[in-house]
């Protein structure tokens, strides 16, 4: 059928359409299949089959809708509550540790850092906690977090290597004798293991740090050796390895020695030679201080 637009009527000319010219034009728009008029507001279709169904069944409750059952999930450490300050609730915690023991359990039971959720055991201390010379590296990795022992990997074998040259090593008792003179005993800035051994958050060092300065106390060594920049900057506040190494610095009362971590020294064999001299350096002030 012709569009009845096509009349010279419909078509540009200003004229009204009789009633013939109406529906013709209807019928040709049915036949297209337009069989209902536009509203003035647009009609959800959704909605009117929610109505007609509610409609056809008034009296049946409405199901309610199914709620997907929730995954299951790993425990979550709850956010500090406004006003409290990690630091200082670690801080109160290693205080009150009396000895070694007492502070692993307060560091086991502090919530506020959210590497213990990822972290298969708490790597707490290894070696001779008598012993003159305390070695704090910076966090366990991935050997360290199966075994719950610092230093056992690859960089832990070096770093026995390295002790062992100048006598000294952790597994030394020194038979009788509790000086541990020859003795070194080993732990990190961090006690859990970092995702994918990512350096630790300057906030996960700050709220950690109480600890390691109270395991320190507690272990009374004569000497500290830093290993690498994490140890360095969370205890002399400086980064820069290679321009610390070498130079002794204080660090709670005393004498602290940065050195190269073995990892680095595995990255970087030609610094071994550095390395060696700062172990003579060591050996050379146990003597001084005997």
């Amino acid at each position: 059928m012709p569009c009845p637009a096509a009349r010279p009527s419909l078509c540009g000319m200003e004229s009204v359409l009789d009633h013939h010219d109406a529906l013709a034009l209807l019928t040709w728009q049915v036949e297209l299949g337009a069989t209902e008029a536009i509203c003035d507001a647009p009609v959800n279709r959704y909605e009117m089959a929610t109505e007609s169904s509610a409609a056809m069944a008034p009296d049946r409750p409405a199901a309610p809708p199914a709620v997907p059952p929730r995954p299951v999930a790993a425990p979550v450490t709850p956010p500090a509550a406004p006003g409290i300050d990690p630091v200082a609730v670690a801080r109160q915690a290693a205080a009150a540790a009396r000895d070694l023991g007492e502070l692993r359990e307060a560091m086991a039971a502090f919530e506020f850092c959210d590497l213990r959720l990822g972290a298969r055991n708490l790597v707490f201390a290894d070696g001779n906690p008598r012993a003159r010379v305390m070695v704090i590296g910076e966090a366990p990795g991935r050997d360290e977090d199966i075994q719950g022992k610092p230093f056992v990997g690859r960089a832990g074998q070096l770093l026995d290597r390295m002790f062992a040259a100048i006598g000294m090593g952790r597994a030394m008792s020194d038979g009788a004798r509790a000086d541990g003179a020859r003795a070194i005993y080993i732990t990190n800035v961090l006690p859990w293991r970092p995702p994918q051994n990512r350096d630790p958050k300057p906030d996960e060092v700050a709220m950690l740090l109480p600890f390691v300065q109270r395991h320190v106390e507690l272990a009374s060594p004569d000497i500290l050796v830093l290993m690498g920049n994490i140890s360095c900057n969370a205890l002399l506040g400086r980064k820069g390895i290679t321009r610390l190494r070498g130079q002794w610095a204080e660090v709670l009362g005393r004498p602290a020695l940065p050195m190269f971590h073995p990892a680095y020294l595995l990255r970087n064999p030609h610094a071994k030679r550095e390395a060696w001299h700062d172990l003579l350096m060591l050996q050379a002030r146990l003597r001084e201080l005997a």
